[in-house]
């Protein structure tokens, strides 16, 4: 997530002409132009916000193509930057600020020195409008929405694309399951989960950073990658879709210390698609789960 710094500007206007038609500039040497302007909501330090952004030099090259993004406020970089023109604006607003290409290339970009191909002279231009703003405690919970949602897509994609592939795979691990004796019912999604041992009953939330050992296997018995034989833990943050559906689902269903096996169909693990050397295409994965702790 890319953290931006806002500082709320005391006095918006200087009486300095402005070299830059329609631009006004502040008493820190910040340029601006609103294009939309509202009284909503105005950004706080610690909120986020969804915008979309811009930034190119001299109106040809572009540093930063048109994109939507979703930053924190954070403490201004430096007096008359990005951040400032940020402060400035509301929910809904729209604006350019032209800013000094040194300066943000050292702070904002985090490049020492200015790129040969620019000068000190050269128009450093953004362009930004504030779509929303929000506290942080709602950033996890909109990922995960965005996470869910992205799964849907792909599993109904691959399904829809691989009919053959998918069926075949979906009756390996029914084979697997039968042959095996592990009778427990599937989650709505179509996870299987088996408890070996049992936690404390506290569950971590979303977003939350779990440590966990693990060591996973095809369903042929073939280990591919285990944190047990490495002798250290991971930690990742859960239910935002850091990593495979089957662990953002799984892993939610355990408590603290509790120890567990995953059987997760191909569709929650890589999908359509190979991972290192031992994992194929519409592989269905084994995951033998300890979750140490979670904060």
């Amino acid at each position: 997530m890319a953290a931006i710094a806002i500082m709320m500007v005391g006095v918006l206007g200087s009486c300095a002409k402005s070299p830059y038609p329609g631009y006004e500039k502040n008493q820190n040497g910040l340029y601006y132009q609103f294009f939309t302007q509202t009284e909503g909501q105005q950004p706080q330090v610690g909120e986020l916000i969804d915008l979309a952004i811009s930034c190119c030099v001299n109106d040809t090259l572009f540093i930063i193509p048109a994109t939507e993004n979703t930053m924190q406020v954070i403490e201004p970089l430096y007096a008359g930057d990005i951040f400032e023109g940020l402060a400035m604006m509301h929910k809904g607003d729209s604006a350019a600020f032209i800013v000094n290409i040194d300066s943000t290339f050292a702070t904002f970009f985090r490049q020492p020195t200015l790129p040969e191909e620019f000068k000190p002279t050269d128009v450093l231009r953004f362009n930004v409008r504030i779509d929303d703003i929000y506290p942080e405690s709602e950033f996890q919970l909109r990922q995960a929405a965005k996470a869910r949602a992205a799964m849907e897509e792909n599993i109904a994609r691959m399904k829809s694309e691989h009919p053959e592939e998918s069926a075949q795979a979906a009756q390996e691990l029914a084979d697997y399951l039968a042959a095996n004796k592990i009778e427990v019912e599937p989650t709505e999604s179509g996870l299987y989960y088996v408890m070996t041992q049992e936690g404390n009953g506290e569950h971590p939330e979303v977003g939350q950073v779990v440590t966990v050992h693990y060591t996973g296997k095809l369903l042929d018995g073939t280990v591919f990658d285990s944190s047990v034989e490495r002798g250290q833990p991971i930690n990742i943050p859960i239910g935002i879709g850091h990593v495979i559906p089957g662990w953002d689902e799984g892993i939610r269903m355990m408590s603290k210390g509790e120890k567990g096996v995953l059987y997760i169909p191909y569709y929650l693990a890589y999908g359509d698609r190979p991972a290192g050397d031992k994992i194929t295409a519409f592989s269905n994965l084994i995951f033998e789960v300890e979750l140490i702790d979670f904060q």
